[in-house]
């Protein structure tokens, strides 16, 4: 065996397996909003986590790799490799194509599982189908291709995103504000004089938990981005992953303890996933210190963005739009800031922060891109959620609402015993008539 032959082994082992760790994070997604939302609707969230692993698999399969990864036009957008066939020669790895399919899926089932916990407990699960096709194949897709193809025009300008603070999360969490804004808020979130009310998380250690399976996938998720077992960056990747999460929980500890006088649990789970998401762009490309301080940055700004969406009546069950849009928005620009030339020579050239004498060139590119990503998925999400009202209504009836999704849509209960059996039947026939 040639050392070609085994490094394209080692390859495909690392990104197959970290792909599967990218896959996981679904579960982690599945609790973690099943513990954030009440009972009566914990049955919806492990729903419309299945329709964004079979239909956004099925779909990115279809046409949205080929829309994302496809021979470049003008910058804009891919036109080859629809059901991977065709013309795909320009992705140059060691890895096969299919490999790279199947990372690159696991990370559109991600973006959509973003907005699913932004429209939570309201959201008609007809219309959350369409609209994960509209996502996973044409939303993300096209966005992803400016920044991340052979040839993408934001790529070209130089915009560093190692593995997705904009792309993904940026992307999936302005997504996610425009899908709340449009629905609109859960019954009773809300008093006649604007204030919030608290609706109590149903399963607090389910969310924790959950929270712990995303923290252990974004390892993948980072360290798998290098598409190389043999990197000598996997290792540092690793590190600044795990101290920015650290840092972003640490920080809302204190945070919250110092605001609220005691540590608040929704938020600190949300801090940590607010650093990891921070140093998705560059994991690879900054240090440590710098690492820590991102995490932490993003922590505390995630508090005040739940407070800004509250303010403002948009009701967010998860916190999609301040973990994901906030803490995403800040790590893409923290790459302007904290990237070291010695870090990002392995992306083709020597890219410098603000920080590290490479003036605002850097910086203005990573606000560029940012922008507009975020503007992408703000609009293509809101046209799209207006388009499929007009087909289906994209939210559920006050009945179905008020009886909870997991009865009133699917017909069954998140927690129910034998003994339950004749009562279930008779609430489903109640709320029938």
């Amino acid at each position: 065996m040639d050392l070609t032959t085994l490094q394209s082994g080692l390859d495909t082992i690392w990104v197959v397996l970290t792909a599967a760790m990218i896959l996981l994070m679904e579960g982690g997604f599945a609790l973690l909003e099943a513990g954030f939302v009440r009972q009566k609707n914990a049955v919806s969230i492990i729903m419309k986590v299945f329709v964004d692993i079979t239909f956004g698999a099925l779909i990115f399969f279809f046409f949205g790799f080929a829309l994302m990864y496809g021979k470049d036009v003008s910058g804009l957008i891919g036109s080859t490799g629809f059901f991977m066939r065709g013309d795909l020669s320009h992705i140059s790895l060691s890895i096969s194509h299919d490999t790279y399919w199947l990372f690159q899926c696991a990370f559109v089932i991600a973006v959509i599982s973003i907005v699913s916990g932004a429209v939570a407990e309201r959201i008609n699960f007809h219309a959350y189908i369409l609209y994960t096709i509209a996502m996973t194949g044409l939303i993300y897709p096209i966005a992803g291709h400016w920044v991340w193809s052979v040839g993408g025009w934001l790529g070209r300008l130089g915009m560093i995103d190692f593995a997705g603070s904009a792309v993904i999360h940026a992307l999936g969490g302005f997504s996610a504000l425009a899908a709340a804004r449009i629905i609109g808020p859960r019954i009773g979130k809300f008093a006649e004089n604007g204030s919030a009310n608290i609706v109590p998380p149903s399963n607090l250690p389910l969310a924790s938990v959950g929270a712990f399976i995303l923290w252990f996938g974004w390892f993948g998720f980072n360290s798998g981005s290098t598409l190389s077992a043999t990197n000598g960056s996997i290792g540092h990747i690793a590190v600044t992953t795990m101290l920015a999460a650290a840092s972003g929980g640490a920080a809302c500890i204190l945070f919250t303890m110092l605001r609220y006088r005691k540590s608040d649990p929704p938020m600190v789970i949300n801090g940590s996933l607010a650093g990891l998401v921070g140093i998705t762009a560059g994991c690879a490309f900054v240090s440590d210190a710098a690492a820590i301080l991102i995490g932490a940055v993003c922590g505390i700004a995630m508090v005040f963005a739940t407070e800004f969406l509250e303010s403002k009546g948009i009701d967010d069950p998860v916190g999609a739009f301040p973990v994901h849009g906030i803490s995403g928005s800040i790590g893409t620009l923290a790459v302007g800031l904290f990237a070291k030339p010695e870090l990002t020579a392995g992306v083709g050239r020597s890219y410098s922060g603000l920080l590290y004498g490479g003036g605002f060139q850097l910086l203005g590119v990573q606000a560029l891109g940012l922008a507009v990503v975020s503007v992408w998925g703000f609009a293509l999400t809101w046209i799209a959620f207006k388009g499929i009202n007009r087909a289906v209504s994209v939210r559920v009836s006050r009945d179905e609402e008020l009886v909870g999704l997991d009865v009133g849509i699917h017909g069954v209960p998140a927690y129910s015993q034998d003994t339950d059996f004749i009562e279930l039947q008779q609430l489903k026939m109640d709320y029938k008539q």
